[in-house]
């Protein structure tokens, strides 16, 4: 049997919930004696607290600094095949990048698809969001990201990275001569690729958001990862995995653009039964509690 939302449900999905005296009101109209109702049922609930709220909000699955690993060296297996060229042409490894991307920093999926060329610093290591690329009905478009300040957003990534990165520009340049005409540059790092494009199709532009995490889902599950784990997951794997570590949380709630360190640790410190867990047999061996018995 379904569960009905919650009322954070109703909050996170940016609808207003009605007053409690309106759901009063609506059942009066149906309360009486030769009514659908006898009794007003709004009269005796009890509106759940902030904490039962909180309480309700369900856990994300998230991978260790372990599995993000394997998981690493899996994508960017090439698959060797007769026309495989270790993937620089072939598709073999086309999201390999992508899916990299995710997993080194804490960008959300908007973000990345939106990440422009003219927007890295390669000298620092640095990447500039100023673009997003986003889903409105049944269409999706690119738009500037919007923003509090007057500057754009920057993360800070390692040579690493950049080094993934300067690997799909060069992967880009190869395409870009393939197509020739049909390919219509908008600057992007994870443009629309060649890849079964249709007759009088362009590639160039921004990926469709949903056939995206359409192909996650394909590599989530040729992988073996966890069913529920959703590409956004990889941003909470980066971040609970950074306060892990006991990265500065300062520096880890600025890469995630989240509005204060308090936050960040909040709702990503997820792994408390484990750090509990190494707390008290700590605390256990200091004080000799094995020796008792």
């Amino acid at each position: 049997m379904p569960v009905p939302p919650t009322r954070a449900d109703h909050t996170r999905a940016g609808r207003a919930l009605p007053r409690p005296d309106t759901f009063s009101a609506a059942f009066e109209t149906i309360t009486g004696p030769r009514r659908l109702l006898k009794v007003n049922p709004a009269h005796t609930a009890n509106p759940p607290t902030e904490r039962q709220i909180k309480a309700a909000e369900p856990d994300f699955p998230t991978l260790n600094d372990q599995e993000t690993a394997q998981f690493l060296t899996e994508i960017w297996k090439p698959c060797k095949n007769r026309a495989c060229d270790d993937g620089l042409t072939h598709h073999c490894l086309r999201d390999a990048p992508l899916w990299t991307s995710h997993a080194a920093t804490s960008c959300h999926r908007s973000e990345v698809l939106g990440w422009m060329w003219d927007l890295i610093n390669w000298d620092e290591g640095s990447i500039e969001l100023a673009w997003v690329v986003v889903e409105e009905g049944n269409t999706y478009r690119l738009r500037k990201l919007t923003k509090d300040g007057d500057d754009n957003a920057v993360i800070y990534v390692d040579q690493a990275l950049m080094n993934v990165l300067k690997w799909q520009r060069e992967r880009q340049q190869q395409e870009r001569a393939l197509l020739g005409a049909a390919w219509v540059d908008h600057g992007l790092v994870f443009a629309r690729d060649g890849f079964k494009l249709h007759r009088g199709r362009e590639a160039g532009g921004p990926q469709d958001p949903e056939k995206v995490s359409a192909r996650w889902r394909t590599a989530r599950n040729r992988l073996h990862l966890p069913e529920t784990f959703r590409l956004h997951d990889w941003r909470g794997s980066k971040i609970t995995n950074d306060l892990d570590n006991h990265e500065n949380p300062v520096e880890v709630s600025a890469n995630a653009r989240h509005h204060s360190p308090g936050y960040t640790m909040a709702r990503y410190g997820r792994r408390r039964a484990e750090g509990a867990k190494k707390l008290a047999a700590s605390s256990a061996g200091r004080i000799g509690l094995a020796s008792l018995v």
